[in-house]
């Protein structure tokens, strides 16, 4: 099995992203608040990657489109467009958690950090699944434009 390229390190770095929330989050509990910012800013910059790489990718060569059994494609739709939304929502509470952070202003952030927290560890787990869905479980469909490759069509 061959696995593409820009697919595979873009999913390893937002597995990585969360890997170090998760760290971030522990550190936090035991009160080492520099080490928790630093792993946080690192787990920024990891997403960030992943999100780089991810336009990229789409800008220049395109998405790729299911490539399993239509039987479940609407399934695979349905998920993927669950995770788009969380990803979504996930970077917009990332961005307002590090600000906030970052500028001192710990009541909101104290507020906010662990719906983020949760947010970007189910964006993860369901991006993980998106890529094994196309590229491991199930031989990726052609590639094509990011709305057909969502919606369907030729």
């Amino acid at each position: 099995m061959s696995l593409p390229i820009l697919p595979t390190i873009s999913t390893f770095f937002i597995a990585l992203s969360a890997i170090f929330v998760a760290i971030g989050w522990a550190q936090i509990k035991q009160r080492k608040v520099e080490k928790h910012k630093k792993t946080m800013l690192l787990a920024g910059v990891f997403a960030l990657t992943f999100f780089t790489i991810y336009v990229s990718r789409t800008l220049f060569i395109g998405n790729t489109a299911f490539g399993g059994p239509d039987d479940i494609k609407i399934y695979y739709t349905v998920f993927l467009i669950f995770h788009i939304c969380l990803a979504t929502t996930g970077a917009v509470f990332g961005i307002v958690s590090i600000t906030s952070g970052l500028k001192n202003n710990l009541k909101l952030h104290r507020k906010i950090g662990p719906y983020t927290s949760i947010i970007w560890f189910f964006t993860a787990i369901t991006g993980v699944a998106v890529y094994l869905l196309l590229y491991v479980f199930y031989s990726g469909g052609p590639t094509t434009s990011v709305f057909k490759a969502i919606l369907g069509g030729e």
